[in-house]
């Protein structure tokens, strides 16, 4: 089969097409014949060896998939050849078949293309436990998405306006927030594409504020760098940052705001929570098919690659040239 393999650690030029064996599905596991794969941020880093995990080399990137099981494994109850399912594997994805285990994958609603399927499980499960399981967003609060036009941004943007949530859109362009509005967000902020010195970083706080009446009760941050402590210092009394990604660095921010605003810095690993509590994971996927049915959310696939141009795809994300999700089809 072909895959698109990292032999050593580098950014997306380093990724060659090759023919490797094709997998075989052990106890517990199916293998699935891959038609999408979603690209994400950490694609770019699990390449460079950045990224919490690093897997022995050589691998393909590519941590989700949708697909058709084509074969399973000893033991395997629930799944058989033919079934369409979407799934979260890490790494491993950009490649024709993949074997993986039978917790990391569910049926596709009959509605559900393979391109939105391989576009959901990550963004909007990353956002729906970041803003319900973390934040507990309420509804009638302000929530400040930064990177609000990306594919974990523009998740929170829908999921936050289905949670009730004033929801303020912020990205690097007003073509950016304009598309975050017009998928559901209320109002935006343009910031500039950065490093902010500190009047900057003080004039984009001043902005936040201004949009949102005062402040805003929940950040959810998928951008770091200069861009993490304008948000806190717009936080609400007893408000929620939300700790998401770096793709403009890992932010050194004064502790002092915390006890000033009383407010909170959390965390978002949502690997490893689906992992610790595969109970919850699959009640939050009920509830995001349910807000798929309904209309209330849908994956944005802004642009589409074959296999052999994965590296651009990756490339498309880590430039910030995207909206949405950037989907590779096989």
């Amino acid at each position: 089969m072909k895959a698109m393999i990292s032999r050593e650690p580098g950014g997306p030029d380093t990724l060659r097409l090759e023919d490797v064996p094709d997998p075989t599905p052990g106890a517990g596991e199916v293998l699935v014949d891959v038609k999408a794969v979603g690209v994400n941020f950490p694609d770019s880093l699990i390449i460079e060896d950045r990224y919490q995990f690093k897997p022995p080399r050589p691998f393909a990137p590519g941590g989700e998939i949708s697909g058709v099981v084509s074969a399973v494994g000893s033991g395997v109850t629930g799944f058989k050849p033919g079934d369409r399912v979407f799934g979260s594997c890490g790494w491993g994805g950009m490649a024709e078949r993949i074997a993986i285990s039978v917790s990391r994958v569910n049926l596709i609603p009959d509605a559900m293309p393979f391109d939105e399927a391989a576009a959901l499980i990550m963004t909007y499960g990353t956002s729906y436990y970041g803003l319900k399981d973390r934040a507990a967003l309420k509804p009638g609060e302000k929530l400040l998405v930064l990177g609000a036009a990306g594919g974990v941004g523009l998740a929170a943007v829908e999921l936050g306006v289905a949670m009730g949530a004033e929801v303020i859109a912020a990205a690097s362009t007003q073509e950016k927030v304009d598309f975050a509005i017009s998928k559901g967000a209320h109002k935006g902020v343009v910031y500039p594409p950065g490093p902010l010195d500190r009047d900057m970083q003080k004039a984009l706080s001043e902005d936040i504020k201004s949009v949102s009446g005062g402040g805003v009760d929940v950040v959810y941050d998928s951008v770091g760098g200069d861009f993490a402590e304008p948000a806190v210092r717009a936080l609400n009394w007893e408000g929620r940052f939300l700790v998401i990604g770096f793709p403009a660095g890992i932010p050194r921010l004064p502790l002092n705001l915390t006890l000033l605003k009383s407010c909170q810095i959390i965390g978002v690993f949502w690997g490893a929570a689906v992992a610790r509590d595969p109970e919850g994971h699959q009640a939050n996927l009920a509830d995001l098919f349910d807000l798929y049915s309904r209309g209330k959310i849908r994956p944005h696939v802004s642009s589409t690659y074959p296999l052999s141009r994965a590296g651009e795809a990756i490339k498309e994300l880590t430039e910030r040239r995207a909206r949405g999700k950037v989907v590779i089809k096989i």
